[in-house]
């Protein structure tokens, strides 16, 4: 039975579906291993044990009865700190929040639900998700699964770090910036950013709803898929056939190249020799949008977070870790008509990017530039702070001030991976599980 703790979230559907998996007991076994972790606390805000095995009885129920509701009925997954769940502390990572207890579910949670998977609990994230390292001195920073003296990647920490460490078959995290598929890509992992509006943000805490956006971690492309289909209410692409072969993608130059470390580069050429020998064509461009964009990142995120959470910052200051509430109070200084003439310059960017990548099936580059840098590094020193946090998220947040969805893939080499990225999710499943195949 350990081994279930270890395997897909599909192969565990699979189990129930066979009835060689008892929902009952794969929760059980997910409980008792949460409750006897070393690191338990720092990954787990709180666990929902009694919502878990209610839902698990009743998944266990439907099984028995062949009334499955869907490929992943049963399946006990984790929930970032910024979903609201109905009678359950909802916090953010936030002091500010402390003891906010929302009356409904958030739309996505509630159609999982549907879809019958079973709810673990509440894993911890940076502080209103406002920083891509994973480091909240003021509640928990959970370990990255490569190193456990490092941050796990942000703000999703706590989501990656559930299933890294075997807590969760899977874990819905946001990305504004970079929250699902940084901490994917650190530990080793599958991350799913979606596109703006494609997942309800109803019931989500807000950063900068502009951005903000809803995604699992998670062991594979499949599992990816039947996470998005749940979250939506929709059916699963079918990633049968999925193939490399006359596929076109294009490695994104650039600032993406930009201050990218030994460890990443070497395994972003070696996944790049694997796709060209699977049957992908792959060609470098050069797009001058995207270092527009990026120069307009610093008037967009900031003042968009700052105008949602000023009143509730500024009543409460010292709740917040300075570094992070410093990050917020850098957008009081951006004036309304610069914030809506960026936005009016991005949509313009985007329209260039979209008909420059048209021809491509997927746009390529290291999701991560840098390894996890030490936790106790980072909290010592401020400029490092900002300097690592900034590059954590200098290629994952393209993706996010081009509209697009994103998938991040292990590469095989420790805390190092590549990231897929297009404006349909669709295809880039189907992408992603032909390149995961040729990556394993």
């Amino acid at each position: 039975m350990s081994d279930w703790l270890w395997a897909s979230a599909a192969d565990l559907g699979r189990g129930i579906e066979a009835g060689k998996i008892d929902p009952v007991d794969l929760t059980e076994l997910y409980l008792a291993a949460i409750a006897e972790h070393q690191f338990t606390d720092r990954i787990y805000a709180r666990t929902t044990q009694q919502r878990a095995r209610n839902e698990a009885k009743a998944a266990s129920t439907r099984a028995k009865l062949g009334l499955r509701r869907s490929p992943l009925d049963g399946v006990p997954i984790s929930w970032k700190d910024l979903y609201d769940t109905a009678g359950v502390v909802t916090e953010a990572g936030s002091l500010l929040l402390k003891g906010r207890v929302p009356d409904r579910d958030a739309r996505v949670l509630q159609a999982a639900t549907n879809a019958g998977i079973v709810c673990l609990g509440k894993t911890h994230m940076t502080e209103l998700a406002f920083s891509g390292l994973g480091l909240n001195p003021m509640t928990q920073s959970p370990p990255c699964v490569n190193d456990l003296d490092a941050v796990s990647g942000g703000s999703s920490s706590g989501a990656a770090t559930s299933v890294a460490f075997g807590l969760a078959a899977a874990g819905i995290g946001s990305d504004t910036g970079g929250s699902v598929r940084a901490p994917a890509a650190w530990n080793d992992l599958v991350g799913l950013k979606t596109a703006p509006g494609r997942l309800s943000l109803e019931g989500v805490v807000p950063l900068c709803a502009r951005f903000d956006t809803v995604g699992p971690l998670c062991r594979t492309v499949e599992d990816a898929s039947l996470l998005l289909a749940a979250m939506e209410g929709g059916a699963a692409v079918s990633l049968d056939g999925a193939t490399l072969k006359g596929a076109r993608l294009a490695i994104l130059k650039t600032s993406a190249f930009e201050n990218l470390r030994d460890a990443p580069r070497a395994a972003f050429q070696s996944a790049v020799e694997r796709l060209e020998a699977a049957g992908a064509a792959v060609e470098p461009i050069e797009l001058e949008c995207v270092s527009e964009a990026m120069g307009l990142a610093g008037v967009l995120f900031a003042p968009e977070a700052y105008g949602t959470w000023k009143a509730v910052i500024e009543a409460n200051p010292d709740a917040m870790y300075p570094r992070v509430r410093e990050r917020f109070r850098s957008g009081a200084s951006i004036s309304a008509a610069d914030f809506v003439a960026a936005w009016q310059r991005l949509d313009a960017l985007r329209a260039t990017y979209n008909a420059a990548t048209a021809g491509f099936d997927a746009v390529i580059l290291p999701t991560v530039p840098i390894l996890p840098p030490k936790r106790a590094a980072v909290a010592a020193d401020g400029d490092l702070f900002a300097a690592e946090n900034l590059l954590t998220l200098q290629n994952t947040r393209i993706g996010n001030l081009m509209g697009l969805a994103g998938v991040t893939l292990p590469t095989g080499l420790p805390s190092c991976g590549i990231l897929f990225q297009g404006s349909s999710e669709e295809r880039l499943l189907r992408i992603g599980a032909a390149a995961e195949a040729a990556l394993a």
